[in-house]
């Protein structure tokens, strides 16, 4: 039986995810429904949807979506030295290449790393698009639907949620998308995806919304991916170059970015995903206004309540809902009086009744932000009000860590991370900063630390007092965190973290 693929729809060869590839795409619109004399009474729409209403989103919708190509330089390999020839013959000697004279080093030049797809959200050059169709690129190129290219700077990405926001340098006249409410959107609702698949540019496919708050990973068995799941699945036709585009309603607005299909196939087989817009909006507000995205924890450690756990813990009034394992300290949910075995289930009215919700519903909150959490006990709904923290136990904003000059954030993992990953302990990094030495070295976002210099590592804490205490050594040689960790797909990796100035 064949393995189904995840597949990140963004470019040209992209780096494999949990079950096989990861490709990224999606849709949106409104619904028609007739009611037979036996079902119940559904409020029909004022009018039929026509072709017309199909054929003014999509020209309303195409001058707002542009195609985004990366490049960056190959890197030499196979042991070639600058010269040409083999790094041995150059240091040992080649009897045929003995008397050859070196040649002058040509500079590699810049080739095509992926294709994707972007949203235009603001007239002075704003655009949102995926994480992974811009990542490892050193140039982008932007082009818009009237063919103008423009060359295009990095503003900030948040790898947890696959978002980029880029800019630019364009004359007033640029084409927005407004945004719409994905939270208003329904199952069986009529949507439009506007891309530039396999380079084929303004494409327009359409389909209906098959479900909301959907996890991929969980929903396939997989591994956690370490990132935000919660995605708008719709039926409209995705493949490679859609990565980034729009998914809008047929009032023409956006109400989602492509992302993401699931396939056994790595092509379009029925199941594309979109990152709600409720999420894309927070996330580049607050990369344009911060850099960095400021996120809220609850401060607990959670499974999803299944018929199993129901009845392995005895839990009354809660059929679905997220199960506390643990409550941690300094937390918004200690602050609430949270305890292990209660099942949250809303918060500040959202439904959190599975993984994806959670997700969906604390993403759209920042540190500071005062919130009510709606849980069961002991068959009993209770309400409780707590201000969300940051993922160091504060009601601050988040900067990337300028005292440790590392360039990134730390926050401890969850049970389920912990049990699928087959780990102990360990701490995740966040929010890498392009210019940081965790970056410089390397480590990526999601990766889960496990020990430095041979020591466990089970909070964010730790981490920052081992920085001091190498930071403040006397001898340069031991100014090196020696890390080892993990990422979510369960690859095993190693770094060296000079901490010399």
């Amino acid at each position: 039986m064949k393995k189904a693929i995840i597949t990140v729809a963004a470019a040209i060869g992209i780096s494999a995810g949990i079950l096989g590839c990861i490709r990224l795409y999606a849709s949106n619109a409104p619904e028609t429904s007739e009611a037979s004399a036996d079902a119940p009474a559904i409020n029909a729409p004022s009018r039929y949807i026509s072709q017309d209403d199909f054929i003014r989103t999509a020209e309303a919708t195409v001058n707002g979506v542009v195609s985004v190509k990366s490049y960056a330089t190959p890197r030499r390999g196979n042991g070639a030295d600058i010269y040409g020839g083999d790094i041995f013959d150059f240091f040992f000697g080649n009897p045929r290449q003995r008397r050859q004279v070196p040649r002058e080093p040509e500079k590699p030049s810049q080739q095509q790393l992926g294709l994707g797809s972007g949203v235009i959200i603001s007239a002075d050059g704003y655009i949102v698009t995926n994480n992974h169709v811009i990542a490892d690129a050193e140039r982008l190129e932007v082009t818009l639907n009237d063919n103008r290219n423009f060359d295009a700077k990095v503003i900030g990405t948040d790898p947890q949620t696959d978002i980029a926001l880029i800019k630019i340098e364009a004359p007033a006249d640029l084409h927005v998308i407004p945004m719409g409410k994905s939270e208003d959107l329904r199952v069986g609702e009529w949507v439009l995806a506007v891309g530039n698949p396999f380079g084929f540019t303004s494409s327009v496919t359409s389909g209906i919304v098959s479900a909301k708050a959907r996890n991929i990973s969980s929903s396939v068995g997989g591994r956690p991916s370490g990132g935000i799941e919660s995605y708008i699945q719709t039926d409209a036709a995705l493949n490679s170059g859609n990565s980034g585009g729009a998914l809008v309603n047929l009032k023409g607005e956006l109400v989602g970015i492509n992302t993401a299909i699931y396939s056994q196939t790595g092509t379009y087989a029925g199941c594309s995903f979109a990152i709600p817009v409720s999420i894309v909006q927070k996330v580049v507000k607050d990369l344009n206004d911060f850099g960095t995205v400021q996120r809220a924890y609850l401060g607990i450690s959670f499974r999803e309540l299944t018929p199993d756990l129901v009845a392995k813990e005895n839990i009354k009034g809660a059929v679905a809902g997220i199960y506390v394992a643990e409550v941690l300290d300094r937390s918004a949910a200690r602050e609430a009086g949270l305890e292990p075995g209660d099942v949250v289930v809303a918060l500040n009215g959202r439904h959190t009744l599975n993984t994806a919700q959670m997700q969906e519903a604390i993403t759209s909150f920042s540190p500071g932000d005062k919130v009510t959490i709606e849980y069961w006990r002991d068959g009993k709904k209770h309400k409780a009000s707590a201000t969300l923290r940051n993922n160091r136990g504060e009601t601050g904003l988040v900067h990337n860590d300028g005292e440790s000059s590392l360039g990134a954030s730390f926050a401890a993992i969850d049970s389920d991370t912990a049990r699928c990953l087959e780990i102990s302990h360990g701490v995740a990094v966040t929010d890498v900063s392009a210019d940081g030495r965790f970056a410089e070295a390397g480590i990526r976002e999601g990766f889960i630390i496990l020990s430095i210099n041979g020591e466990r590592i089970s909070s964010p804490d730790r981490i920052k007092a081992l920085y001091n205490t190498i930071a403040k050594s006397d001898n340069s040689r031991d100014k090196v965190m020696f890390i080892s960790g993990i990422y979510p797909t369960g690859k095993a990796a190693y770094y060296a973290v000079a901490l010399n100035d």
